[in-house]
């Protein structure tokens, strides 16, 4: 079973994200921030990081130049699922090793769709 981790300081996207991908069968972890996504990411191994930009702590950006930096995320996917939709923001978020970048508010079975095709 393919293990996601969700990344999002909402309680509510987390649910929608929830749904969305429990349905769809995949095993799902959640954490609130970026800093406990990190703390996570570095005691469980996962297939996949699907995280928001804006977050207390620890942004997503930050998030993915501290999991590019563990040996163990060098390669894995990491997409970020937020509002932000700037060509400055994907540009940095493409620069610090994002694989992928969905706007809010998201179709489940397009979220679905991207992370089957990335996971490939």
């Amino acid at each position: 079973m393919t293990h996601i981790l969700a990344v999002d300081d909402s309680p509510s996207m987390r649910d929608m994200v929830r749904i969305a991908l429990t349905d769809a069968g995949f095993d799902l972890t959640q954490a609130a921030s970026g800093q406990e996504a990190l703390e996570l990411a570095r005691q469980t191994s996962f297939d996949l990081v699907l995280s928001d930009v804006n977050m207390p702590e620890m942004n997503g950006i930050e998030l993915i130049r501290a999991l590019r930096a563990e040996s163990s995320y060098r390669h894995t996917p990491i997409l970020m699922l937020t509002t932000e939709s700037s060509v400055e923001r994907k540009r940095e978020g493409k620069e610090a090793g994002a694989t992928g970048w969905i706007v809010k508010p998201f179709d489940p079975a397009q979220l679905v769709a991207t992370m089957h095709r990335v996971l490939r």
